[in-house]
């Protein structure tokens, strides 16, 4: 096994968080923040030593309605530069593109007339020449680049060889190990981390991790997966994400030893803006629901159903769930 690189009384430099809370948070309010909420996690995120900020999609605004979601499932250019201006922190701005759900040839302007520093390209494994094809046409126009292969927990090993494969022969700055149905434990998070490093690192790129908190397992396969040299670390704002939500903010700036992060400014935030959003009827986070698709490696699609429409009969819904494993 590789050995964990530094201990944790140690900073690493190559650390970079990337707060997710507006893309993966959006899931679960249609993106419908206010522009007040966005502007104070904006500041807040500079305050707190935030390397990157993710506005959330640029999704085709032919295959989705506008007026059915907020702002930032499009991530206009005019909007965020609302937000941000031209953008004068050391913070870099980040938006994410789906495979297939957007006109990345269309909606993406060349870097220098864009206050977008980087891009997420996020696709299924069977999409890589796809999600190449994206990757390669936005490093072209400027981008810094990420590709977040989704699902990996259900891949086979040499599917996954050859799209790691195909990312290292690419101009990819960032392969991103998702562990999507939160179904990944410290142990094989750590396994599957180590064949993405071995790759990324001969190839001199970066890998970074988001996790999901199915089975309260994001934090710590988040630092799991950085003792071994993964650098990018997404987290959100008291965990907010689809379904289960993501690694939360408050525990990693919590936990890293760089100076440059601090807690208190997300503190303030999270008593200002995430406490209302959740009185608001908002949800997310941990529960018995996500907590059985995590240990089933599932999708969480049917949890989030079963979340929406208020049940609580657990007992019924695991054993359905078993019936159709």
């Amino acid at each position: 096994m590789t050995s964990r690189k530094g201990n944790l009384m140690m900073v690493r430099d190559d650390i970079k968080v990337v707060d997710a809370t507006i893309r993966d948070g959006g899931l679960c309010n249609n993106f419908e923040f206010t522009d007040e909420f966005v502007t104070e996690l904006y500041k807040t995120n500079i305050k707190s030593g935030v390397d990157y900020m993710e506005f959330g999609y640029k999704a085709s605004k032919e295959l989705f309605d506008v007026k059915a979601y907020g702002k930032w499932k499009f991530c206009d250019e005019g909007d965020i530069r609302a937000i941000v201006g031209d953008n004068i922190s050391d913070m870099k701005i980040s938006v994410m593109a789906d495979v297939g759900r957007c006109d990345f040839r269309k909606d993406f302007l060349p870097k220098e007339e864009s206050v977008i520093d980087m891009v997420r390209v996020a696709c299924y494994i069977n999409q890589m020449p796809a999600a190449i094809e994206m990757v390669e046409y936005l490093h072209d126009l400027g981008y810094e680049t990420c590709c977040n292969i989704m699902a990996v927990s259900q891949s086979g090993s040499d599917q996954l060889e050859e799209a790691l494969a195909m990312l290292a022969d690419s101009s990819v700055d960032v392969i991103y190990l998702v562990d999507s149905y939160g179904s990944l434990y410290p142990e094989n998070a750590s396994d599957m981390a180590m064949k993405y490093l071995a790759v990324a690192e001969k190839a001199g790129k970066k890998v970074g991790f988001h996790g999901h908190n199915n089975q309260n397992l994001a934090f710590a396969n988040t630092i799991e997966v950085l003792s071994y040299g993964v650098s990018y670390l997404d987290a959100t704002a008291q965990g907010m994400g689809r379904g289960a939500g993501n690694c939360a903010m408050e525990l990693l700036l919590g936990f890293l030893k760089n100076p440059k992060y601090n807690l208190y400014s997300l503190l303030t935030f999270i008593e200002k803006y995430m406490l209302p959003l959740k009185k608001a009827g908002v949800m997310w986070g941990y529960d018995l629901q996500y907590m059985f698709t995590g240990q089933l490696n599932r999708h969480p699609r049917e949890a989030i159903a079963f979340t929406e429409e208020k049940r609580s009969d657990y007992c019924e819904f695991y054993k359905s769930m078993l019936d159709n494993f």
